[in-house]
């Protein structure tokens, strides 16, 4: 998974409608204000991570972290206010995301930081895995295209499986450790906001996004023994001990009988023609994708 890149969305708002403190007997209820709780702000915010390199001696090489990317806009003030003047630049969050914008944002801003931020040693056959939404751009998308096969590099767009949330490390786990870690800050407008959803981004040790990229593959053999269902339970492997013991894996094995029995179920399946598949052609598959990590 060194060569694939997780692309999602998410948004964060400046506060949430509920909240839960732990005071003292003589302590006063904190005394929070808003408009209304149906119209908090927020920010939609596009966040690209990938698996972090580290070394046998536990040196991150590198962190996985390519960016998390605000879809905001800056418009002046319309009039004066205690706040600020009339014709002060103001950011607002944009409300309605496009396919116009996120092709944008992945043109002029994702692929040329994930360029500069790549490892030297790592191939430069990535995958750009994202999710099914409307505004997202196609695989053979031109414009992209003419950007993403420059300097030595080969970007690839590719699709999750639909309705499979724990197929993508952001939604897996990486949002709600970034949301956590921003709650812990308070903000009152939105360039707080945005300084605080950036500094929880950029505090997540790449150690526990490694983790998190563990877990995904241990989603993806319980998607296999449920022969590409959802019902299963995340799997968990107590990463934290045995990172301390020095023997957490760089990957998780699948046992041969359950690949078998998947290949075998493969050939059962009836294509778009109506043509079995024959079981030669998946495993001619199966080897030029494990070639190609």
């Amino acid at each position: 998974m060194y060569n694939t890149i997780h692309i999602d969305e998410k948004w964060f708002y400046l506060t949430k409608t509920n909240d839960r403190y732990y005071l003292l007997p003589d302590e006063e209820e904190p005394h929070r204000t808003c408009k209304s709780k149906r119209h908090i702000e927020k920010i939609m915010f596009m966040c690209a991570a990938a698996r972090p390199i580290i070394d046998e001696d536990g040196t991150v090489i590198f962190d996985g972290k390519l960016g998390i990317y605000p879809f905001i806009t800056t418009e002046p003030a319309q009039r004066n206010s205690k706040n600020r003047v009339k014709g002060t630049l103001e950011v607002k969050a944009i409300a309605a995301i496009t396919k116009p914008i996120i092709r944008d944002c992945l043109i002029k801003q994702m692929v040329p930081d994930f360029m500069a931020k790549w490892p030297k040693t790592s191939s430069k056959h990535i995958y750009i895995q994202q999710d099914n939404a409307k505004p997202h751009i196609q695989a053979n998308d031109p414009e992209f295209q003419a950007v993403a096969n420059t300097n030595g590099f080969k970007f690839q767009l590719v699709c999750q499986p639909a309705n499979s949330p724990d197929t993508n490390v952001n939604d897996l786990g990486f949002f709600r450790a970034i949301q956590s870690l921003k709650d812990q800050k308070p903000a009152k407008n939105v360039e707080e906001l945005l300084e605080n959803v950036k500094a929880a981004y950029e505090e997540y040790p790449p150690e526990k996004l490694n983790n998190v990229f563990l877990t995904l593959q241990g989603c993806y053999q319980e998607i296999i023994k449920c022969k590409g269902g959802n019902n299963y339970k995340i799997p968990h492997m107590n990463k934290e001990r045995l990172s301390r013991q020095g023997i957490l894996p760089r990957c998780i094995q699948v046992e041969e009988s359950l690949v078998k029995e998947s290949l075998e179920f493969l050939q059962m399946e009836s294509s778009e023609e109506g043509e079995i598949l024959r079981l030669e052609d998946v495993i001619e598959g199966l080897n030029e994708v494990l070639l190609i990590d």
